[in-house]
């Protein structure tokens, strides 16, 4: 994949922005190690972003590497489960973009957007659960009750992820209505499928176990990581 190549995706990005007008989450850049500019490293980054364009929206996720050692550049991205995969490309294709724009010269980085999640490294990271890049997000708005409501965010976040680390995709959605008659409750976890089924489910563990440093009470939240995430609310946000 040429370098060229990478200069239209990032084209079509911008384009991709002005239209939908996504903004990320949350990014981090590594601290600790540079690439020369318009070095090999960068050259092999440039094909992984092309190689990933075209694996991802498939099926969702896809993980791979460009280059040999010591050049090596090694990435995945993941798109909601519940994503169309021409959201997934639109996703993987700004991503890819914006996170070269907010780490220059950074030899590992990782964003996430509503849609996706976009990660590099000159260390292969596959197969390893990511703690290390994690961040929080939080509704304002509190509940009445919170030790009632907490508990029951805790039930259902713990049942998707024992039917999440068996599934293919290590991603499932659910409902529980025991709010009350009129307030449900919805959640979402999901894993990068680079995980087995048992570090998914591990993964998926020990972020629900951050749920009162996340969310105490909160009407909404989530806590994702670089390998694993969970979202509820109190309306629907799963696409259909």
């Amino acid at each position: 994949m040429s370098s060229s190549f990478f200069y239209l995706l990032i084209a079509f990005a911008l384009l991709v922005q002005t239209v939908y007008g996504d903004d990320p989450l949350f990014h981090f850049c590594s601290s600790s190690e540079n690439f020369t500019a318009n070095g090999p490293y960068e050259s092999n980054l440039n094909k992984l972003a092309g190689n990933l364009y075209f694996q991802v929206p498939k099926e969702g996720f896809g993980f791979g590497s460009s280059g040999r050692d010591p050049d090596q550049a090694y990435g995945l991205a993941l798109c909601r489960g519940d994503v169309s995969s021409s959201d997934c490309k639109t996703c993987v294709v700004e991503a890819s973009s914006e996170i070269r724009k907010r780490c220059p010269t950074n030899k590992a980085a990782i964003i996430w957007y509503d849609n996706c999640l976009y990660k590099y490294s000159d260390k292969k990271f596959f197969g390893q659960i990511d703690n290390r890049n994690k961040f929080y997000m939080w509704n304002v708005r509190v509940v009445n009750d919170s030790a009632e409501f907490n508990q029951k965010t805790k039930e259902l976040l713990s049942e998707l992820a024992s039917q999440a680390y068996v599934t293919s995709k290590l991603y499932a959605t659910g409902e529980s209505d025991k709010l009350g008659k009129s307030n449900k409750l919805y959640g979402l976890v999901q894993c990068t499928r680079d995980l087995s089924s048992g570090d998914c489910r591990k993964c998926l563990d020990g972020i629900i176990t951050e749920l009162p440093s996340c969310c105490d009470g909160k009407e909404g939240g989530r806590v994702v990581s670089g390998s694993c995430n969970f979202r509820y609310e109190i309306y629907p946000f799963v696409n259909a």
